[in-house]
């Protein structure tokens, strides 16, 4: 059986695995994401251990370069993450490895393994919303991620922000108060004084959470309109955080597109993930099944 390899690479944590085209995984391993060198070459050490592979999936952290003629492709862009501006992800595993990188950001990743394995199966137009570290949407369109000028940020959209209710002035370095400036982890923490998941399932925290999230998600619907919506990530392990959202995205809808799935309660459309935490590695899995549609052409230097 031929294998091939996929990595997730986090804020907080890399995952590497080697596994097949049907979902299996034979060898896994997880990382702390630490400088880029010091983590690349745990990813690279770890291939080398693994049953070799010819390909290697890689759903990375943003923003990256997904423009395979671009020469900063595979890089990571504009972080906010110390020391990972520019660093040549997907370049630094393909010449180590020699092998073809396959490269999606984290979410367009697990959107695609959602898709093919998940809670995405049967559709062909998907988004995957996590709200953690920061706030990330994967687009499937036609089942494949899409990409303009860049990957989809919707992290950054502007939602509706009542200073009166909420005074906080939002945490994003780049755009304040943007959805993920008013929504992610770390907001919640600097908001509130102690993170998400030490904070009740009824503190006043999670009404505010819910609405921006559902604002966010309000913004797919109404431009995209995709067949299903997996929300995910950290934060929204939060006990009852996710019929908090879909109650206040229905409202936000308020019946103005009519479609059987848009049934009431939003149940079947806005839902939580099925892979859990192997959403991302089976993602990047996935992407190197797909193969080069998404990789950079391997004669490139």
């Amino acid at each position: 059986m031929s294998f091939v390899g996929g990595v997730e690479t986090g804020g907080s944590w890399c995952v590497c695995a080697v596994g097949s085209c049907d979902g299996a995984i034979v060898a896994q391993e997880r990382l702390p994401t630490t400088d880029p060198q010091e983590t690349l070459s745990a990813i690279i050490a770890f291939f080398r251990r693994a049953p070799r592979v010819e390909v290697v999936g890689v759903g990375s952290f943003g923003p990256v370069d997904l423009d395979p003629r671009s020469p900063t492709w595979g890089e990571v862009m504009a972080t906010p993450k110390a020391g990972w501006r520019n660093a040549p992800v997907a370049r630094a595993l393909q010449r180590a490895l020699d092998v073809q990188v396959v490269f999606e950001t984290d979410v367009g990743a697990a959107a695609l393994g959602e898709q093919r394995w998940g809670a995405g199966q049967g559709v062909g137009s998907l988004a995957y919303m996590t709200v953690g570290t920061g706030i990330g949407v994967g687009l499937l369109l036609g089942r494949e991620p899409w990409h303009g000028i860049s990957h989809p940020e919707v992290g950054h959209v502007r939602v509706p922000h009542d200073t009166a209710r909420d005074p906080f002035p939002g945490s994003c370095p780049y755009h304040g108060d943007c959805l993920e400036g008013l929504a992610c982890g770390p907001a919640l923490a600097a908001r509130w004084g102690r993170p998400a998941e030490q904070l009740d399932p009824d503190h006043e925290a999670w009404p505010l959470e819910a609405a921006y999230i559902a604002a966010g998600l309000a913004n797919l619907v109404f431009t995209l309109a995709p067949e299903r919506i997996i929300l995910g990530g950290g934060v929204m392990a939060a006990p009852g955080l996710l019929p908090r959202v879909r109650r206040e995205l229905e409202n936000l809808v308020a019946g103005y597109i009519q479609s059987p799935a848009l049934a009431p309660g939003l149940e079947q459309y806005l839902v939580a993930p099925a892979l859990g935490d192997d959403a991302g590695v089976l993602g990047a899995i996935a992407l190197a099944c797909a193969g080069s549609a998404y990789a950079e052409p391997r004669a490139r230097p």
